[in-house]
């Protein structure tokens, strides 16, 4: 879809889950999180995201994108749910220079990797460069 509302009122999920955050909504949440993070991509015509998964199936990363001479992966949380696995999984077999997760935590680097405010998704090139 080409925005997150559109995305929201083509699955026709009550306005209700959306407020009151059922179980129904819980699982759509990391959906509408990814939509908003894609949107963020699209606007910035300079990045161009893919997607990764192992050739197992057991990991996945929400998007990767080129920026400069680097492949940097970015796994998107929908809230402060902060396990990163897949991320650690693609961080251990291609040893990227940056790895983002985005979250609803404060910026903060932690090593290995960077976590982002979902708010700032639309600057990421400027925050890791």
């Amino acid at each position: 879809m080409l925005d997150v509302g559109l995305l929201a009122a083509k699955s026709k999920l009550d306005a209700k889950s959306l407020l009151q955050g059922n179980s129904i909504f819980e699982e759509f949440k990391g959906a509408l999180t990814e939509q908003y993070v894609q949107q963020q991509f699209f606007s910035n015509q300079d990045v161009l995201p893919y997607y990764w998964s192992s050739s197992k199936g057991t990991a996945e990363v929400d998007f990767v994108f080129q920026h400069g001479m680097q492949i940097v992966p970015l796994e998107v949380k929908a809230e402060e749910n902060l396990k990163s696995r897949s991320l650690k999984s693609y961080v251990d077999k291609y040893n990227p220079e940056y790895a983002v997760r985005t979250s609803m935590s404060n910026y903060r680097k932690e090593g290995w990797f960077v976590n982002m405010p979902l708010y700032a998704v639309g600057f990421i090139e400027q925050i890791i460069s």
